[in-house]
């Protein structure tokens, strides 16, 4: 039974008039054969490359994904267009197995039943073409508004279940998620694309790729997006002194992304900047409500320099070296009188290099490498402005130092050993060695069976070692890392050549996981709190046409408790239920995609539940005349009212979604 929803009530939903708008554009759209969609589209490939499709993050070196040591999922550059994906979040909650929750500042992802409110994602390890964009302050693997990517620039995600710490080491427990970006020649010209979205959205992007002559491919990007966002009533708040619990214009968001991509021979350099300023309407940390100063803004910029390169016939070399900066703004007023706006500052700089080498013999594939990275700068500050105090200045470094091998062997024709070992150091919290064990049996060429065994780790980032601000919050430097291990049999069949069946059982313990608690003098503290206990299972079927229609649905059940007590685990749902269809209409004028997402109740920190819910979306695609592409999507299509968990920094115990939506794209090519 579904409990009320305490929090975040829309105060002025939008008007119910999206339905004409997508029958305007639809009507502008001309025939579009199959074959005009992304190359990339999965749909679009034979039974032979379907069982071929290669995959590279679950073992840093390309091989099939019936090969690979992991549970893959991979999403493609065809399906964020078929079904309207605006964020990286977007396109993680159609992953099995996922789900995402929103607390109007940040996106959290949940995995196989672990999402904590409040975390920053530090248990998955976010990559971009291999470059590694957890910071070294919260460890945090943006995936909303503040992911620094366009979305329109991915080719794909590969999504590797599982720990990940033999190969990549911290924070890669649950598992690793890499986007990679498309080519220049992905491109060939000059693109541009806009939207205008419900609650006073719009985003541009100007975008240029190109393969010149000699070789040489660059691909470079400018996105700008604005939101105004909603007026929010938070009945916590309803009292006339608090506008009646209307939180008025404090919804908005808006970021700018900067990215570029120059690959020649065998070197390739990227570089990206992106900078988010999001308006918080919760008065989340106790701070006053409906005060149009409480902002926060992220940024972070990169560069990473790769070099590859074959040595002989057996071996390759790889090598990459990168440095990257993150930097945190937040202006908090707590209520006086007066009122006293409050600066939470983080900064953060690192540097660092990585070398590998990749061998293929007869009846082994090797890869082993060797990484270091100098976080040279960890930064956070806190104080007062006016008058100014001071309540944190707190400057630390520390190093990390990591080698690895991993060695797949081929025991037999249709048998596979894959086996790996880490061994990484951190300045911080000492050194940790991570094992994986991957058994891999193909008896039939439509078949994988796999059996896999992993541990992986995550080191208390600078954020849980060090911020203490008296009254509020205290350091724990005496922090211990958290592991995790597991144990995973995997089923792939294909009953046919368009027709895939997966099943998937799991059991993970987490030990020394990293919690915030309240102390016994009220001020929140990040503990060692124990262990949790997480198995379930997953199911998924996908079904593909000749005339381009594609049907994937997902079922995963998930149960995690701590050790001590039982107690199920704040944010995770048992059940989780995804179906993403694809098909073409109106005479192939138009590509329909449908998504479905059910996402099952929610023990809260207050200790209610956040009943189950399930969201339908739809995307209607096309091109235009010319170069001309468009889409249409309404996202929440039939105003489904649910709410996800708040976290400690909260006063709501749930925080109400968004109700319908709209978007509309066009993009041209020149």
């Amino acid at each position: 039974m579904k409990t009320n929803l305490p929090a975040g009530t829309i105060a002025h939903p939008p008007r119910p008039c999206i339905s004409a708008a997508i029958i305007g554009i639809a009507l502008g759209m001309t025939a579009v054969p199959a074959a005009a969609y992304p190359a990339a589209d999965l749909t679009r490939l034979s039974l032979e490359e379907l069982l071929s499709v290669e995959v590279y993050s679950a073992s840093k070196f390309v091989q099939k994904t019936t090969e690979a040591p992991s549970s893959v999922t991979i999403i493609t550059a065809a399906d964020i267009g078929n079904y309207g994906y605006r964020t990286l979040g977007d396109l993680l909650n159609s992953v099995r197995g996922m789900n995402v929750a929103y607390d109007r500042n940040y996106a959290y992802l949940g995995v196989r039943g672990s999402g904590r409110t409040g975390d920053f994602n530090s248990r998955m390890l976010l990559l971009v073409d291999g470059y590694r964009l957890n910071d070294p302050i919260y460890d945090t693997a943006a995936i909303g508004t503040d992911f620094p990517l366009d979305m329109d620039l991915i080719d794909r995600v590969e999504v590797i279940r599982g720990p990940g710490s033999s190969i990549y080491g911290s924070n890669a427990i649950l598992g690793v998620i890499n986007v990679i970006t498309k080519r220049g020649s992905d491109l060939d010209g000059l693109e541009a694309s806009g939207e205008l979205a419900g609650f006073g959205t719009d985003k541009e992007r100007l975008s240029y790729g190109k393969r010149y002559g000699n070789g040489a491919e660059l691909l470079l990007s400018a996105s700008r997006y604005r939101s105004r966002g909603q007026d929010l009533f938070f009945p916590e708040f309803d009292t006339p002194a608090d506008n009646n619990g209307i939180a008025a214009n404090l919804d908005g968001d808006a970021y700018d992304s900067v990215f570029g991509k120059l690959a020649y021979e065998n070197f390739t350099v990227t570089l990206g900047h992106s900078s988010r300023d999001k308006a918080v309407p919760t008065a989340s940390y106790d701070t006053a409500f409906n005060d149009p100063n409480f902002l926060v803004t992220d940024s972070s910029s990169f560069i990473d320099l790769d070099y590859s390169a074959s040595l002989n016939r057996q071996w390759e070399v790889a090598a990459h070296a990168f440095q990257g900066r993150y930097a945190y703004r937040g202006l908090y007023p707590y209520a006086g009188p007066p009122v006293v706006l409050n600066m939470d500052t983080a900064n953060g700089a690192w540097w660092g290099a990585e070398v590998k080498l990749v061998g293929q013999f007869d009846r082994h594939k090797l890869v082993a490498g060797a990484e270091y990275q100098d976080n040279f700068q960890q930064e956070q500050t806190n104080y007062d402005i006016a008058p100014y105090t001071l309540h944190l200045d707190d400057r630390r470094s520390s190093t990390r130092e990591g080698v690895y091998i991993q060695d797949e062997i081929t025991l037999a024709q249709p048998l596979l050993l894959n086996a790996g070992l880490r061994y990484d150091r951190y300045s911080t919290v000492g050194d940790t060695l991570n094992p994986r064990l991957g058994l891999i049996w193909n008896p039939l060429d439509t078949t994988s069976v796999k059996l896999l065994y992993g541990t992986a780790f995550r080191a208390p980032n600078a954020y849980e070692l060090y911020y203490a601000v008296a009254g509020s919050q205290k350091a724990n430097p005496a922090l211990k890392p958290e592991k995790i291990r597991t144990r995973e049999f995997v089923v792939e069949h294909w009953l046919r050549p368009d027709f895939r069946l997966t099943a998937d059982a799991y059991a993970n313990r987490i030990s020394d996981n990293i919690n915030q608690i309240t102390d016994s003098a009220d001020d929140l503290v990040f503990m060692n709190t124990g262990q949790v206990n997480a198995r379930g299972v997953e199911f998924e079927a996908e079904r593909l046409w000749s005339g381009g229609a594609r049907l994937r649905a997902s079922y995963a059940w998930q149960l995690s408790r701590e050790e001590s007590g039982g107690a199920e685990l704040v944010n995770s749902p048992r059940n989780l239920l995804k179906v993403n269809g694809a098909m073409p209409v109106c005479d192939g004028k138009l590509l329909a995609g449908l998504e479905l997402q059910y996402t099952g109740s929610r023990k809260t920190l207050g200790g209610n539940v956040a009943g189950g819910h399930a969201v339908t979306n739809l995307t209607l695609s096309g091109r235009g005349t010319g170069n001309m592409t468009l889409s249409a999507s309404l996202y929440n299509l039939f105003d489904k009212h649910h709410a996800d968990p708040g976290g400690q920094e909260h006063v709501q115990d749930m925080i109400e979604q968004d109700g319908r939506s709209f978007r509309l794209k066009l993009g041209y090519s020149f």
